[in-house]
Formats: structure tokens, sequence, C-alpha cells
């Protein structure tokens, strides 16, 4: 059989156990295709450049480096395929009319294209033990998660209880719909719910319209109360779910929600008024930050973070979210002490071994960073 290696990977890289897995610190990836999933919805699927696997648990987000005309920008994109088939990796996105960002992508990210990314990132992942039932619901292109999840049971557990809903503006606009329904028949404990706000003209549809509801929730899934539930989609949504889960008295220890949307940690007054104060304050407090890769050396203002410090010298430090939770700012302290609240882009193991996020770490002491 005449078998063509995946672009970017040498002949003989089809072996993993031969192969060290993507280091989003050193390898770009390099784009495999380009498809069309709905309106104004693509995936994207990337292989390493050079070769190599890719590492990450269903749910899981990576961030996007694009090089736009006005400048880097840093976008968070979920995971839409399965780390059981770990030789590419796809991410499944969504323009709206604002988007800047994935219209770049949209326009200009072609078989062939090289991309840097980090990551990943995230906890809206299934945990060990599987649980007996789960209940999937979504919105929009807030399915990809859901369909991370969803490949990897097919893959691992395809007798896994699942109801998976979907809400969308139109049936046409409901992403992943075939490869749903082809799941539905190789899992037989897979259980669709799809729920356009109303039907068109574009697309034949017999089934339910409108909004989600407890009607249209104990109809699809009469059983919600007993389900592992996970329910990712714009942040109105999610409250309408959480909400409906909350008054029927469902037991919000099992609920599980995904959101890029976390405000950065708030500075408190004394943090903004030492903030406000020259820098050569900080020097004298020795409040000072040395990027060690460049060789920058800059007083920092107490209530500074280290990303802005590094900003202030043009140091590079990718940053996206700037709350915390990405983790693209991730950077090694070799010394000093910081104070960092985060929300949730950095593990534990990460900070034991001097891993910091310079978005929201602040100087306690003078520190030396390899940035």
């Amino acid at each position: 059989m005449n078998m063509q290696p995946l672009m970017g990977q040498t002949p003989d890289a089809l072996h993993l156990d031969e192969l060290k897995p993507w280091n989003s610190a050193r390898q770009m990836l390099v784009c495999l295709s380009v498809a069309d999933e709905a309106p104004d919805v693509k995936t994207f699927t990337f292989a390493v450049e050079g070769g190599g696997w890719f590492r990450y648990a269903p749910g899981q987000f990576i961030t996007v480096e694009l090089r736009a005309k006005g400048g880097d920008l840093h976008r968070t994109y979920t995971i839409s395929s399965t780390p059981s088939r770990p030789y590419a990796l796809s991410i499944t996105v969504k323009a709206q009319p604002t988007s800047i960002g994935t219209r770049w992508m949209f326009e200009n990210i072609k078989p062939g294209s090289r991309m840097r990314a980090y990551g990943p990132s995230g906890h809206f992942t299934l945990t060990r033990p599987l649980a007996s039932k789960y209940l999937f619901v979504s919105a929009g292109s807030g399915v990809t998660p859901m369909m991370s999840m969803l490949r990897w049971l097919a893959d691992c557990a395809p007798m896994t209880d699942v109801t998976f809903l979907n809400a969308s503006r139109r049936p046409e606009e409901i992403v992943f719909r075939s490869e749903l329904e082809l799941l539905a028949t190789r899992m037989p404990n897979l259980k669709l719910g799809f729920i356009p706000e109303a039907a068109t003209t574009a697309s034949p549809w017999a089934g339910l319209t409108g909004r989600i509801d407890r009607t249209k929730l104990q109809l699809l899934a009469p059983d919600f109360l007993a389900r592992e539930t996970f329910c990712c989609g714009p942040d109105p949504f999610m409250k309408a779910v959480s909400g409906l889960l909350r008054s029927e008295g469902f037991d919000m220890g099992h609920y599980h929600q995904e959101s890029f949307g976390l405000a950065p940690t708030p500075i408190s007054p004394l943090e903004g008024e030492m903030s406000a104060q020259p820098t050569e304050r900080g020097a004298k407090e020795g409040l000072t930050i040395d990027f060690l890769s460049t060789g920058e050396h800059i007083a920092c203002a107490p209530g500074d973070t280290v990303l802005k410090a590094a900003r202030a010298v043009q140091v590079r430090i990718p940053a996206a979210c700037e709350s915390g939770m990405c983790g693209t700012c991730k950077v090694k302290k070799r010394s000093g002490e910081v104070e960092m609240h985060h929300n949730g882009g950095i593990t534990t193991r990460e900070i034991d071994e001097g891993y910091i996020l310079a978005c929201c770490s602040r100087p306690l002491t003078a520190l030396e960073i390899e940035a």
C-alpha cells in the first residue's frame, strides 16, 4: 500500500513510539486542511512541523498567534479533534461580524501555512473515572469542546451514555450535524437533541424550535438530574442553562462550564496607588526585573504585572486572555518571588518548576525571568 506521509512529517515518522509530543515553545504547526462546517464556520487541521504528535485532554484549547497587518494577534480556540487520533489537531472556529483574528484566519490560513500556537491549556475536560451518564449542552461554536469529548468517547468508550443537546439559530447552522448523526448510529447510548431557534426554507426541519427551557430539557433528557453536565456557549446561554438546572434542584457540583470571558484579577486600591508611583520608587524597594533572554532590566512599580513591565521595555511575551486562564504568557522565573492570582492557566507542577503567568504575576522581590 502506498501511504502518503502527513504534511510536515517524514515518511518514517508514522510510528508514535518514535516521535516526541508537540512542544509549543519550539515547534510550529503546519496546516493540513481547511473545511467548511456551516455558514461562517471552518475547521482548520494541523500537524506538527517536522513530525510529532499531540498530547492533550478532550475539551482543552490552544492559543494561536496570527501575523495580521496591524501586528500580532493572539486568539484562543478550543480543540475539536480527539487525542485518541494524535497525529493531527483541529480547531473549529466561527467568524462573527466583528471578528478580526478569525476573519484573518479565514482569508490567510491555507494548506501548507505555518502558524505558531501555544498550549494546550484548560480544565474543561472529562475526568477519571468516567461518569455513568453525561449531558452535553452547547450553543453555536460552543459545540467544539463537546465534539472533542464525544469523539474521544466514540473511540475509547463507545458504550458511554451521552445525551448531546445543541442550540443554534437555524437548522443549517448546526455544526457537525452529519457527523453527530453518524456517531449516533455507532454509539448505542448516544441521544441527540438539536434545537434551532427557528426553521427556515433553506433547510427542512420538523423538530423542536425555540430556546432551551424546562419543557425541552425534560423531553430530550428526562433523567438530566442524574447526569454529569458540561455546558459551553455564549454567556447568556450558559447563564440560562445553569439557572434552569439550579431551579430544578440539580446538584451543581456535577455541572461544568467553559468560558474564556473571565475578567482580569482586580487590583486593590492600595495596589492601584502603588502602581501609580514613579518607577524610581520600585528601584528603591528592589522591585526590578531582569529579562535574561534579551538582557533588558527594568524597575517595576509595585502593583504592576510582569507582562506590563515586559511591554514597557519591548520584551515580547505572547498573551491572549490576560486573565490568567489561557496560559499563553507562561514564563520561567529563575529567581525572586511573585504574587500570582490565576484562573487555571497554569498547573501546580508548573508552578513548582518555577513557571508563572506574566499577566497576573506581580513582583514581591527582584526577579529574573527567562524572556
